[in-house]
C-alpha cells in the first residue's frame, strides 16, 4: 500500500500491532497439483476454514468474486493464480497491471460501494470503520490479514489467501519460492563489515527500527539500524532529527519516499548538517520502490534483492 507518506507511519503502526494469524485448516485435503479442472476438482478444499486476522472465517465454496481492499493482498492474489477471480481492488492497488482498477478506498471503505461489485469473498488489512462486522451484517464473507510484522506472518497471509481462494497449491509454491530466494539472499551477504543504515519512510523523517517487518528485512544482510537508538520508538516508526541522523552518520541511506516525494540523494544534501553525511558523499543512497518498501506480499524479494544489491556494494567499498 502506498499512503500519504507523513500517513503512513501512524495509520499503519496499528496494523502492526494486531498481525497475529493462525493456521489454515481445509477440509478436505485440496486438489493435488495437475488435476484436471473440473466442477468437482474446483470445489475440492471446500469448505474451508481460515484462523485470519477476524477469527474462524468459513466459505463454503470456492470464491469467484473477490474484491481486494489492500495492495499487498492484490499482489498475492495475482501471484497465486487467483486474478481470473477478483472482480474489483482499491485505489492503492496498482500491481499487477491487470488488476481491475476502482475507486474503492482501503482508508475509507464504503460498505454500499464495495457490495456493489457482489463480493464472495472481501479482503483487507485494516478493519477500519468496523468494515468486518459491517459487512458480516450483510452476509458476505470478509478476511482480515492485517500488516505483517515477521516474514513468517507474510509467509502465513498467502498461505491463508491461497486456501480461501481455492489456491492453496499456488500459494505454497509461491512461499517455497519466497523463503528459497530470500535465504539465498541472506546467506550471500557481506555480513562482516558491520554496516549501519537509515530507512527512510518520508522527508519529515520518520523511520522503521529492526522490530519492523522491513527492519526485519534489513536484518537478514547483518545491517544495524540507527533508528533502534531513537529517544522515541513509537511502536516501531520514530520520528527522527535532521540531527539524530547526522550524529549517527549511517554507511547505507535507503528511501523509501522516491515517487512520492521525490527524494534523492541530491535533496538529502541540502537539508541541514547532511551534506557530510558517508552515504551521501560516498554514494551510498539507495532509491527503493515506494511499493514494494511498504508492502508484505510476494514482491518483498524484489525489495531484498534491491537491499543486497546496495550492501554488496558498499561492503566492496569498505
Amino acid at each position: 500500500m502506498r499512503p500519504v507518506r507523513t500517513a503512513f507511519a501512524g495509520a499503519l503502526l496499528g496494523t502492526l500491532v494486531l498481525a497475529g494469524c493462525g493456521q489454515t485448516t481445509p477440509t478436505p485435503t485440496a486438489a493435488p497439483t495437475g488435476a484436471p479442472t473440473t466442477a468437482a476438482s474446483s470445489a475440492a478444499g471446500f469448505p474451508v476454514t481460515i484462523e485470519a486476522g477476524n477469527g474462524k472465517v468459513t466459505l463454503a465454496k470456492k470464491p469467484e468474486r473477490i474484491v481486494s481492499l489492500s495492495a499487498t493482498h492484490t499482489e498475492t492474489l495475482f501471484a497465486i493464480g487467483a486474478g481470473p477471480q477478483v472482480v474489483a481492488v482499491d485505489d492503492q492497488s496498482n500491481y499487477p497491471a491487470q488488476a481491475p482498477k476502482t475507486d474503492l478506498s482501503g482508508f475509507k471503505p464504503n460498505v454500499e460501494a464495495i457490495v456493489a461489485k457482489k463480493p464472495d469473498l472481501v479482503i483487507v488489512s485494516n478493519d477500519i470503520d468496523h468494515i468486518v462486522a459491517e459487512l458480516g451484517k450483510l452476509n458476505v464473507p470478509v478476511l482480515l490479514e492485517p500488516a505483517a510484522v515477521k516474514l513468517d506472518e507474510a509467509y502465513e497471509e498467502i498461505a491463508e489467501i491461497g486456501a480461501a481462494s481455492g489456491n492453496k497449491a499456488k500459494a505454497d509454491e509461491v512461499v517455497s519460492g519466497m523463503k528459497t530466494a530470500l535465504d539465498k539472499l541472506a546467506a550471500d551477504a557481506p555480513k562482516d563489515k558491520k554496516l549501519t543504515y537509515y530507512h527512510e519512510l518520508d522527508q519529515t523523517p520518520y523511520a522503521a527500527t529492526s522490530q519492523t517487518f522491513i527492519g526485519q528485512v534489513y536484518a537478514m544482510f547483518g545491517l544495524t539500524n540507527i533508528a533502534d537508538k531513537a529517544p522515541d520508538q513509537a511502536g516501531g516508526y520514530p520520528k527522527l532529527s535532521a540531527e539524530f541522523v547526522a550524529q549517527a552518520d549511517p554507511d547505507l541511506i535507503f528511501l523509501g519516499d522516491v515517487k512520492c516525494c521525490g527524494q534523492s540523494k541530491d535533496t538529502l544534501a541540502k537539508r541541514p548538517g547532511w551534506k557530510g553525511l558517508s552515504a551521501i558523499k560516498n554514494d551510498q543512497v539507495v532509491q527503493l520502490d515506494d511499493d514494494l518498501a511498504s508492502r508484505w506480499g510476494p514482491r518483498v524479494v524484489q525489495l531484498a534483492e534491491s537491499i543486497g544489491a546496495a550492501v554488496a556494494k558498499a561492503g566492496a567499498k569498505s
